[in-house]
């Protein structure tokens, strides 16, 4: 397993309040880490210090290039949006992604325009930037974040205030940077069911706190649906489940947790009746990725 990031007990204070507290992630080169937390968790905190953008109060984080480049090698090769795309609203897209090329000693227009091209936006020619809709901004922010060719990109709610149609190009746009051109990303975000669409794994963030990491397969483990089962005769139980080639179940405290075979139900209670076992209860459970969040969190708000 290669790292292309990794945060050690990272900490960030603000007078008496611990913005993000002791919090270690891991991102795996070549994907999608979803950093998920309500607004105020200490996610773009988090992402600041990551940019270098600010010092951590304690702790360390970690950047190692493919190519075993140091952190301090890696930094110039970060691509950065944090909030809003810093854009001059009276210039072309062109000359917005010029301004950050000079910046970085980048003097190549072909590359400009081919980066135009590839987040949607070569056609809109001179057209003032103040003109554009929500989602051609963050298009284009992310072109400005890409004019150093980075291996690592940092998104803080780049589908935010979006509509419909701006969510769905910049989730396309997310899938095209990581598969096409193999750049690591960390996109931090409150709507949840789209992070679910792009990230391969997750970190969730609350009160500044990492209070879990997961892989997607994981997430889909933890939130696909089962069955909770209260017989009279857990040993019997357990003898007729096995017979029956049901193995993905589990034993808690006074009822059984089934994973698999979920729509079998009316014949698992059918086949314990035959062996005069009474089936005390038997219902089915599932949640979304949002419902283990709020379960997770304590609490059903607001993302």
């Amino acid at each position: 397993m290669s790292y292309i990031l990794t945060t050690n007990n990272i900490t960030k204070k603000f007078k008496t309040k611990l913005a993000v507290d002791n919090v270690s992630i891991h991102v795996e080169r070549g994907e999608v880490y979803g950093l998920i937390g309500r607004n105020g968790a200490g996610k773009t905190t988090l992402l600041k210090m990551i940019a270098n953008l600010s010092v951590p109060t304690s702790g360390t984080y970690d950047i190692v290039g493919k190519d075993g480049e140091t952190k301090a090698q890696m930094m110039p090769k970060v691509g950065v949006l944090i909030e809003d795309p810093g854009v001059f609203q009276n210039m072309s897209a062109f000359e917005n992604l010029k301004a950050k090329a000079l910046a970085y000693g980048v003097h190549d227009d072909k590359y400009l325009n081919e980066l135009l091209e590839f987040v949607g936006l070569s056609g809109v020619g001179k057209k003032s930037v103040k003109n554009f809709s929500l989602g051609m901004r963050q298009r284009l922010g992310i072109a400005i974040a890409m004019v150093n060719s980075p291996e690592l990109l940092l998104l803080d709610e780049p589908i935010n205030g979006l509509d419909p149609q701006g969510i769905a190009e910049v989730r396309n746009l997310i899938h095209k940077l990581c598969i096409e051109r193999h750049i690591s990303i960390i996109i931090s975000s409150h709507i949840l069911e789209e992070l679910s669409k792009v990230a391969n794994h997750y970190g969730i963030i609350h009160n500044g706190k990492l209070l879990d990491e997961l892989s997607n397969d994981e997430l889909i483990s933890r939130c696909k649906s089962h069955l909770v089962m209260k017989t009279s005769d857990p040993e019997k139980t357990k003898a007729l489940l096995n017979s029956m080639g049901i193995s993905d179940y589990s034993f808690e405290i006074d009822h059984f947790v089934i994973r698999e075979r979920v729509e079998e139900a009316g014949a698992i209670s059918v086949a314990l009746a035959k062996e005069d076992v009474q089936t005390l209860e038997m219902r089915k459970e599932g949640q979304s990725l949002e419902e283990y969040y709020f379960r997770l969190t304590g609490g059903n708000g607001n993302a």
